[in-house]
């Protein structure tokens, strides 16, 4: 059964959680592999170039974006195909995270994150956040 008064914070934490991973990932294209060596490996895989910079911008707008809590059903859903893309490209490399290359379930469990995270909702703490209504509460009181 769902407890009521905790899932918004399990909510937020998990919400929290994606967020600093999108970011620490973006910075990682940007900072340790730089932008030209992203683009080649991108370019190695048969993508676009062009579609590291997308990913990027998608990693640090959505990381920020959910850390706020705004639009976090949407920004969880939009970011589930980068992760399916990350899962495809890790997928030869073998099942766990210290397999050469990195593993595939990494991102294949934040996909699943990201999509419980979508059905959660924002959670405590987000800027969007609405109080939702108390069902224990009668509106005639």
């Amino acid at each position: 059964m769902l407890n009521l008064q905790t899932a918004p914070y399990g909510a937020f934490i998990l919400r929290v959680s994606l967020g600093i991973m999108f970011i620490a990932h973006a910075l990682l294209k940007v900072l340790v592999f730089t932008l030209p060596g992203t683009v080649q490996f991108f370019q190695s895989t048969g993508l676009p170039g062009s579609l590291a910079y997308v990913v990027i911008a998608a990693e640090l707008a959505g990381g920020v974006l959910l850390i706020l809590g705004l639009y976090t059903r949407w920004v969880s859903l939009a970011l589930i195909p980068i992760l399916l893309g990350a899962a495809w490209v890790h997928a030869p490399n073998g099942w766990v995270f210290n397999a050469a290359n990195g593993g595939w379930e990494y991102p294949v469990f934040l996909a699943a994150a990201a999509l419980v995270q979508s059905l959660l909702g924002a959670g405590a703490y987000a800027i969007s956040s609405r109080p939702a209504p108390n069902p224990h509460i009668s509106m005639a009181q």
